[in-house]
């Protein structure tokens, strides 16, 4: 095995900052990263050797900081060389790093730097630290901001700014090595907002590097693999399953331009791995099928016969249909090549798999996908597990469950049907959260994954949540009865409640107070008393202007976006709420399935 072609294990690496070390020493021609010059108008690729150099300048200009090992170093900026050369550095000077959305609110941010006592800000624009400007005051604690554009103004408002093209050396020397230990906290990464003030999840270089070595085991990336990146770094998925995994196999990782640009670089790219959320392939389906509905017989026919035959195939390599009769068997070359392979070319056409996680992906999309020959693999995680517990494998693939647990996790199954783990992988605790530490845990020190699950033949199936969380397609968790709280506030709102599991925004049933639904409708020049004018243009986006300026507070993916006006209250009487007066919600979703159907008319090919 040649040097380049060697797994780094996570005994070898012990840090992540030494996985980094170790690749670059065995593979230093080899590409490592692919990203957009947009001064040049081209992609540019790095390589391992080249990454070493940038690296060793962003050490030095972070030492010049005086951080103590421990003080925590906060990311603000898309997916770049950057964002890789800053949180290396920062991990091999014993300094934590604290990835941030770069879409998410300036008040949560405002929180999380806070909270974090981050000492240090990278930014990648200067727009971002300007929206951050007036929430200073709130995290004290922070000293330089760093600004990857050069019209970032040195000196402007109460904390110095300086761009990246100053602060980096214009030469160092190597890049020094720190005897670390694996154990040691590397970063925090906070989950969701929305039940009650986020959580920093405490991952070590052993809980990351154990994760991805054991993903390595099951699904493993190669030399020759490019990953193309888009979900954000500060995604612990992305992080892992599309970073450390691929940095131990040597495989290269592309930056996408931007979401908009995607489709363009996914051709330009062609990717052998994708990582995603559901969400890009539930596009890739709905965009498949609306082009079908112009299409002629003959096409929709073949389309359709395509996916029949598709599946029958896929089931039959993986064991579970007896070999298919001979129609099907000369079929499916052709249709794989006449009908399959353009699908397959929206995606680059070169893919060996394709991961889906962080929310449940629809079945009839992925039976879609493996139809269509795409080697779509799903799996399931919590960032408290840094984050992979489970995945199918190409060997192994249904599906319907999100895969056999990965080697090493040990489980239990709770006495009301929760998962319960163990594992190298789990955290070590929340970031200045001592009681939510130790209410994650139960009384043995098994992890709580707070979902309901089936396990039948090593096969893992979830079946619910214990708490009412919705997970849209992109995704984001959200605490529903948080946003109802908020929202029922609203003087004009009796009831409320959210809907959006498994779709790409959340929306709201909203049962209005009679009397104040009488003085907005005059207002908008409504008949209050036409049930048409429920449903008017106008009362929807005043109600929505309405949430807007109540939930500024939530982050930005718990926004509401679309809302059904209602005016039959929900009681006890018609079956709507309990004796406690709390949501029926299974029983509101059915009574009121089409309206709900209609806030999502048009969402799944929406951008």
């Amino acid at each position: 095995m040649s040097p380049d072609h060697h797994v780094i294990s996570a005994s070898e690496a012990l840090t992540l900052h030494g996985l980094f070390a170790i690749r670059a020493r065995l593979s230093p021609d080899q590409a490592a990263f692919h990203q957009f010059d947009t001064a040049g108008r081209q992609w540019r690729t790095y390589s391992w050797g080249d990454m070493l150099a940038m690296i060793a300048r962003w050490q030095e200009a972070l030492a010049r900081e005086s951080l103590a090992p421990g003080e925590r170093v906060a990311l603000l900026l898309a997916n770049s060389v950057q964002w890789v050369c800053c949180e290396q550095a920062a991990l091999s000077l014993g300094l934590v790093v604290v990835p941030l959305y770069i879409w998410d609110s300036p008040e949560n941010l405002a929180w999380l730097l806070a909270d974090s006592d981050a000492r240090l800000l990278l930014v990648g624009t200067w727009h971002q630290w300007c929206l951050l400007l007036p929430h200073v005051h709130r995290f004290p604690g922070l000293a330089r901001v760093i600004c990857l554009e050069d019209e970032a103004a040195a000196g402007n408002g109460p904390l110095p700014v300086i761009p990246v093209s100053a602060w980096l050396p214009e030469t160092t020397g190597a890049l020094k090595s720190r005897t670390a230990d694996p154990d040691e906290l590397a970063t925090i990464v906070y989950t969701s907002g929305t039940t009650g003030p986020p959580k920093g999840v405490m991952l070590s270089h052993r809980n990351i590097l154990w994760n991805a070595e054991a993903l390595q085991q099951v699904v493993p990336s190669h030399p020759g693999d490019v990953l193309l990146s888009f979900l954000p770094l500060s995604h612990s998925f992305e992080r892992t399953v599309g970073y450390y995994a691929p940095m131990m196999a040597g495989s290269s990782s592309a930056y996408v331009r931007s979401i908009k640009q995607l489709a363009d670089d996914l051709l330009a790219i062609r990717p052998t791995i994708l990582i995603s959320v559901p969400r890009i392939f539930e596009k890739l389906h709905a965009r498949v099928e609306q082009g079908l509905e112009s299409r002629g017989m003959l096409s929709r026919w073949l389309f359709r016969m395509t996916t029949e035959v598709g599946w029958a195939w896929f089931e039959y390599t993986q064991g579970r249909q007896p070999k298919p009769g001979l129609m099907v068997r000369l079929l499916h070359p052709l249709l794989q090549r006449l009908v399959a392979a353009r699908v397959r070319g929206r995606l680059g056409g070169r893919l060996r798999f394709a991961a889906s996680g962080g929310a449940p992906l629809q079945e009839e999309v992925a039976r879609f996908l493996l139809a269509m020959g795409i080697p779509l693999l799903q799996g399931y995680g919590l960032t408290e597990a840094a984050p992979v517990i489970s995945t199918n494998t190409l060997e192994r693939n249904d599906p319907a469950s999100v895969g056999p647990l990965l080697p090493g996790v040990r489980y239990r199954i709770g006495n009301n049907g929760e998962l319960l783990i163990k594992s190298p992988g789990v955290m070590l605790g929340y970031w200045n959260q001592p009681e939510q530490t130790r209410q994650a845990f139960d009384d043995q020190g098994w992890l709580r994954t707070g979902d309901v699950v089936e396990i039948s033949h090593g096969m893992l199936y979830i079946r619910g949540r214990l708490k009412e969380i919705l997970v849209t397609s992109t995704g984001k968790k959200i605490a529903p009865m948080d946003l109802e709280m908020a929202i029922s506030a609203d003087p004009l709102v009796r009831q409320a409640m959210v809907v959006g599991e498994g779709m790409p925004f959340i929306a709201a049933l909203l049962v209005l107070r009679r009397e104040a639904w009488q003085e907005l409708a005059a207002d908008l020049g409504l008949d209050p008393g036409d049930p048409a004018s429920l449903e008017a243009e106008p009362a929807r986006q005043a109600l929505l202007e309405r949430l807007d300026r109540r939930l500024h507070r939530f982050p930005r993916h718990a926004r509401i976006r679309s809302v059904a006006l209602l005016l039959e209250a929900w009681t006890p009487e018609n079956g709507l709420l309990t004796p406690t007066l709390k949501l029926k919600r299974q029983q509101i979703e059915q009574r009121y399935r089409d309206a709900i159907a209609h806030l999502y008319r048009g969402a799944r090919s929406s951008p």
